[in-house]
């Protein structure tokens, strides 16, 4: 069964970086699409950014565009999030997600059919 294993959280002041990664093991299929998401106390779970359509069309939500960045080693399964110039408001449980259908263009949060446990980043003003 596939499991996704996220790593890289922590904890860091304002202005601060952290780049998470998501391994996916026993993932035996060669594309995929991938995102992040995350979520504060309090506040519903929301795409951080995301690699569709084999690559093709990288998303990223409006608070952090520009300052975050998305990649992936197909190689290795392993998906980064780079995340530059935090602030408080990024605060919260990442998650990563993987679905098979990389052909498609975008993904809803209910549509991606692996996750992983969540791994937590703060962030100190």
């Amino acid at each position: 069964q596939v499991q996704l294993a996220e790593s890289g959280g922590g904890s860091v002041q304002a202005g601060g970086s952290l780049t998470l990664s998501c391994v996916a093991s026993k993932y035996t299929y060669t594309r995929r699409c991938v995102a992040w998401f995350r979520q504060a106390p309090g506040k519903e779970r929301e795409e951080v950014a995301g690699i569709y359509h084999g690559d093709g069309k990288i998303y990223y939500g409006e608070a952090v565009k520009g300052r975050f960045t998305i990649s992936q080693d197909n190689a290795k399964d392993t998906v980064f999030l780079r995340m530059n110039s935090l602030t408080p408001e990024d605060a919260g449980m990442y998650y990563c997600a993987f679905d098979t259908r990389w052909y498609l263009l975008r993904l809803h949060e209910h549509d991606f059919f692996y996750w992983g446990q969540g791994i937590q980043v703060t962030v100190s003003s």
